[in-house]
Formats: structure tokens, C-alpha cells, sequence
């Protein structure tokens, strides 16, 4: 009985610097967690997604939905890998140690992953088509866009803004908000996937705005989409 209550003493006893190691240890093992299999941080790296995203924004990411088979939908704002080199070309600046770290725990976003974010207009056996200025439509229907960057149309009058497409199942049609400023799907379209994104290339859906603090918001599917009949 002497002997039990000596060692309790000892582990009660513990300096904290000697705990401090495995504290530090089992927090970064759970945001490591937290980032493969549930939340990431991603930082808005370009304008195409004004005014809805503002470069340099920090939004978070939800990975968990798509480990039990959840798929985009459209009016999503979503993440992705680059699916065909839409970033060839594109700087990346080169993080330090302690960045490299903290963004591979998923305390903060990497700088060197090569990810895109948009919004999804069309998904598997939608037929998306863009004439003049617009609008955008799917399935026939128009879209009503508030979101689009204030002074932008919809639709542009130039190679790769006017377009008809049938997205093929498996993949998803994306376009930024700030339409004049964003090399999305109508402008890839002859790339391997005809401008698609895979979407088994898709890190998973932006649902809150958390950083600045000032622009904390949630990213909700706009009510036009529910307007949108599943095929034409």
C-alpha cells in the first residue's frame, strides 16, 4: 500500500516541463487528425471568388462528409486539387520550417499544395450553357446570381465564356464569382477532362469563413439552385 502511494505522489509530483513534451505531442497528433479526416484550413490565394471570398481569407474545410460517399452539389463553394495544371505557371512561394509544420498538423493552411477553390454550377448529367452575357443555365433553367462580383456578367462574350456542356457523372462544372477574373472550367475546356474536375480530386466543401474575424461567415448553397431540375 506504502509503495502504490509513493508512486502516485511521484506522477502527481511531475514537473510540467517534463509533461510539457507529450501535452505538445498529443495536441499535434490530434489536430493532425482533425485535418486528415475532418477540417482543414485552406487560404483564398487569388480574387476569382470575390466578393464571396476575399483573397487571403482563411475558410474551413469539411472532410468528413465525402468518407461516407457524399458528393458536390451544385451552388457548393468546394476545394480541389488541380485537377489538369490550371496553376502551371503560378508562383508558390516557398514556406519556412515552422510553416511547413504547423500547415502539415493543419494548423494552418499549406502554401505549397497546389488546391483551387470555386463554385459548383453543374454536376454528373447536367447540361450547363453560357450565351452572350448570360445567364448561366442548367437544365434550361436560368440561374439567378447574386453573387457574381458587382459590374461582372455572368456570361461572357468571349472564347470559352459562351459554351454548352453535358457534365459527364463522376465530375463537376465549376466557375469562380468574380467571372471576368477566374480561369475556371470554361476556360480549360480542352484540357484532358474537358474542363471538368474529378471528383474524386475534390478536398471537400468551404462551409465557414473564420478568418479575419471580421468576415466570419457561413457559405450557404444559394436558393436559385434548388430551382434546378436534376437532368434536362
Amino acid at each position: 500500500m506504502g509503495r502504490a502511494t509513493r508512486r502516485s505522489r511521484t506522477r502527481k509530483n511531475r514537473p510540467f516541463w517534463v509533461e510539457l513534451p507529450l501535452l505538445i505531442g498529443m495536441a499535434l497528433v490530434l489536430a493532425l487528425l482533425i485535418k486528415t479526416f475532418l477540417v482543414q484550413a485552406f487560404s483564398i490565394p487569388s480574387d476569382s471568388m470575390q466578393n464571396t471570398l476575399q483573397q487571403g481569407d482563411r475558410v474551413l474545410v469539411d472532410k468528413l462528409t465525402p468518407w461516407f460517399g457524399s458528393e458536390p452539389e451544385r451552388g457548393e463553394v468546394v476545394v480541389f486539387h488541380d485537377p489538369a495544371d490550371w496553376l502551371a505557371g503560378v508562383p508558390v512561394d516557398e514556406p519556412n520550417t515552422v510553416q511547413k509544420v504547423l500547415s502539415f498538423v493543419g494548423v494552418m493552411p499549406s502554401a505549397e499544395e497546389k488546391d483551387l477553390i470555386k463554385r459548383v454550377i453543374g454536376v454528373g448529367g447536367d447540361t450547363v450553357e453560357c450565351a452572350g452575357d448570360g445567364p448561366v443555365k442548367v437544365n434550361g433553367t436560368a440561374l439567378d446570381e447574386p453573387y457574381v462580383f458587382p459590374g461582372n456578367t455572368p456570361c461572357s462574350n468571349d472564347e470559352g465564356g459562351r459554351f454548352k456542356v453535358t457534365v459527364p457523372d463522376g465530375k463537376i462544372w465549376v466557375m469562380g464569382d468574380h467571372r471576368q477574373a477566374s480561369a475556371d472550367s470554361r476556360y480549360h475546356q480542352d484540357d484532358p477532362n474537358q474542363g471538368m474536375v474529378p471528383v474524386d480530386e475534390v478536398v471537400g466543401r468551404a462551409v465557414v469563413v473564420a478568418w479575419p474575424i471580421g468576415r466570419w461567415s457561413t457559405l450557404s448553397v444559394p436558393e436559385t439552385f434548388k430551382n434546378v431540375p436534376d437532368k434536362s
